[in-house]
């Protein structure tokens, strides 16, 4: 792979200025040279994170293939560790394959470095994970963050060490101070009274920034008095903590018992959030019950001075975050209230993002759907917490329909976005752990059915479908029955019966009609397209017409892309290649909005077809490169969507592997698979990026 086909990576950009550690980041980026992996050890908040991320940053030119974290803090459940991981570098999770076996097929040609932050907690979990992912990728190298080794063969550690006093630690509180108060100043007057404060935190980023945060108010005389008299107290504690840990957990306490008690309430609720939270999400989660819905923004921007809460914009919108050592101990504070209050908010943070889901799914047909998929990525972290949420009795029943409920809500999320395969597994949990005949399985049921065959597992769905339809049948639910018949004609379809498919649909198309499921007759409609065209059916462009027409008519972008693509698709079986290679590129055009790896690979598949019909075989296999890459990912073939669709592809192979004669063919379907994600492989067959990886200075794919 060549380095102008890199991906940029996913680090997040640095709130404060990074001081001192000068000689641990130049050891760092000297044992990354030699060590393939290699874990910063130390104790909470000693800067372990953002020694890591400066580290990750200054060597981020010597990974061609991008620079990536991966927080680990949020994730409790082992077995999604891999999840978490895939997520974070956007691989997506669309295959029946393990997680695991699919991030190290994509990770296999790359050249990458992992940041594996928050390890502590999952040790083990992480070790599976660096050990299989090593193995498999020999261009990796990660680097992790634990309070614990690892503890695999090749390992490489490196403590993390407090910041040297006087001078770093010094340094650091001069300029967290300074960036709230700008005229304070170390000056001879004051500078052995910093120097003893800095002592007394023993030189622990954390404690110093925390400590820094009271100077809005303080002087560093008063800060430094409090202190020494709350570590004198400590000293009666428990024998066996590390000093460190104890003048950690005294700062924190201290910082704690200065909050109001409604600042502590909230700091305590806030706790339950994973991977950030929006004002919305904290009115509507930690409100009430001593906390009054108004006043949680004058709360939150309390807790933001204190350095309880940090502030960062993400999309336009203010967003917040906890440092993971802040978090945890709100956390043991919601706890020591008690298991009722505890779950009561976990059930709260449940039904919140459960109402988040459901109103993007409901408000799907229509404008905003690139904005609501971007929406459910940026909460994903929160959607894990939410669907592994467990109640006690007695609402454990109502429990498990919630979660059939968020499953089915999250459709989109799963089908369209990246997490197909994490979406099934969470689906199938769901059904297995409610199966009573309720309307919510029925909803499930038909979504389950559409996952398994987006994974091509025709049998799975048929079953999925017969429930699904029994049980609409027995609630009389005209919005699943409708489901059922339009899924049935996408079995027949992808298993190669297009006769059949094409009365499903139609079938299909009169019942969601009638339904008011207007997603469902576009979804419909444009798989009709299909079978049609390759029926011979005149009739095919007048419904890809009508397909797309009525998509504009109400502001759909996804479905509208699709039925340009079974449009274009019509056109060029047809015999007009002008047409379909405008309508493909057309719907490519569209697909840049979203994450969605099947639509773009079937889209790119016609791409290549329409170019290599008309002689142009090098770029053809160029863009099936590209293709490749993408169903490698997906963990699928496009013979999974039908056999009509499997013979283009081979067709379009074997004539572009002649004309071009096989080693020039393989090296053009190498220089299309550097570009391995939806929106780089886009940019490339439209030759609308800003370079190509032959390093020529124009587009090499323009049509």
């Amino acid at each position: 792979m060549t380095g102008t086909a890199s991906g940029a990576g996913n680090l997040p950009a640095a709130l404060t200025t990074f001081v001192g550690r000068r000689r641990d980041l130049a050891e760092i980026r000297r044992r990354l040279g030699a060590a393939r992996l290699l874990t910063l050890t130390g104790v909470g908040g000693v800067g372990k994170t953002r020694l890591a991320l400066e580290a990750a940053v200054a060597a981020r030119r010597g990974f061609a293939d991008g620079v990536w974290l991966v927080d680990l803090a949020p994730v409790r459940d082992p077995s999604a560790v891999a999840s978490a991981t895939a997520t974070a570098l956007g691989v997506p999770d669309l295959g029946a394959r393990p997680v695991l076996d699919q991030l190290t097929g994509h990770l296999a040609r790359r050249r990458a470095l992992i940041v594996l932050d928050n390890c502590e907690h999952l040790v083990d979990a992480c070790a599976e994970l660096a050990e299989a992912l090593l193995s498999g990728a020999p261009g990796l190298r990660i680097l992790a963050t634990s309070r614990r080794t690892l503890g695999i063969g090749g390992e490489h550690v490196c403590t993390v060490p407090p910041l040297s006093v006087p001078d770093e630690a010094v340094e650091l509180l001069l300029d967290r101070a300074s960036a709230i108060r700008p005229e304070f100043r170390v000056t001879e007057a004051n500078r052995d009274t910093v120097t003893r404060l800095c002592a007394r935190l023993d030189g622990l980023p954390l404690a110093i920034e925390l400590a820094a945060s009271r100077l809005r108010t303080l002087t560093v005389e008063q800060v430094t008095d409090r202190l020494e008299d709350r570590f004198a107290l400590l000293t009666g504690g428990s024998r066996t903590a590390r000093p460190r840990q104890r003048t950690l957990r005294a700062l924190i306490d201290w910082s704690y018992e200065l909050c109001s008690p409604a600042e502590r309430l909230l700091w305590n609720r806030l706790s339950v959030f994973a991977g950030g939270f929006d004002l919305d999400a904290a009115e509507g989660v930690c409100s009430g019950d001593g906390v009054p819905r108004e006043d949680v923004l004058d709360l939150v921007d309390r807790l933001v001075a204190q350095s309880v809460v940090l502030s960062t914009a993400h999309e336009g919108t203010a967003r917040y975050r906890m440092l993971e050592t802040i978090r945890q101990y709100g956390r043991r504070r919601l706890a020591e209230s008690g298991p009722t209050e505890e779950r009561r908010l976990l059930r709260r943070h449940r039904d919140h993002f459960r109402a988040l889901a459901e109103h993007l799914a409901a408000h799907w047909y229509g404008p905003g759907q690139e904005e609501a998929l971007t929406r459910l990525r940026t909460e994903h972290g929160n959607l894990r917490v939410a669907l592994e949420y467990g109640g006690g009795e007695p609402t454990v029943d109502d429990d498990a329909q919630a979660s059939l409920a968020l499953v089915a809500a999250l459709r989109y999320h799963w089908c369209a976005d990246g997490f197909l395969g994490e979406g099934r597994r969470r689906i199938d949990r769901a059904l297995a752990g409610a199966p009573e005949p309720t309307p919510a399985r029925a909803r499930a049921l038909w979504v389950a059915a559409w996952a398994a065959l987006l994974q091509g597992d025709h049998d799975s769905a048929d079953r999925r479908l017969d429930e699904a339809e029994e049980l609409g049948e027995r609630l009389d639910d005209t919005v699943v029955r409708a489901y059922v018949r339009g899924l049935r004609g996408t079995s027949a379809l992808f298993r190669g019966r297009l006769e059949e498919a094409a009365s499903r649909y139609e079938d299909a198309v009169a019942a969601q009609t009638a339904a008011g499921e207007g997603t469902g007759v576009l979804f419909s409609l444009f798989q009709l397209v299909v079978a049609r065209a390759h029926l011979g059916d005149p009739r095919a462009e007048d419904t890809g017409r009508h397909a797309v027409a009525t998509a504009e008519a109400h502001g759909e972008r996804w479905c509208r892309s699709y039925a340009l693509w079974a449009l274009g698709h019509d056109a060029w079986v047809r015999g007009d290649p002008e047409s379909g290679m405008a309508l493909t590129r057309a719907a490519l055009e569209i697909q840049r909005g979203f994450n969605d790896y099947v639509g773009v690979a079937l889209m790119l598949e016609l791409f290549a077809w329409i170019t290599a019909s008309d002689g142009d075989h090098g770029r053809a296999a160029r863009v099936l490169g590209c293709v490749r890459a993408l169903w490698q990912d997906v963990g699928t073939t496009i013979s999974a969507f039908g056999p009509h669709l499997a013979e283009h592809h081979v067709r379009c192979e074997e004539a572009s592997a002649g004309a071009l004669g096989p080693a020039a063919y393989e090296e053009a379907l190498a220089e299309g698979a550097a570009y391995d994600r939806p929106e780089r492989a886009i940019a490339y067959a439209l030759g609308t990026g800003p370079d190509t990886p032959t390093g020529r200075a124009t587009p090499c794919l323009l049509y």
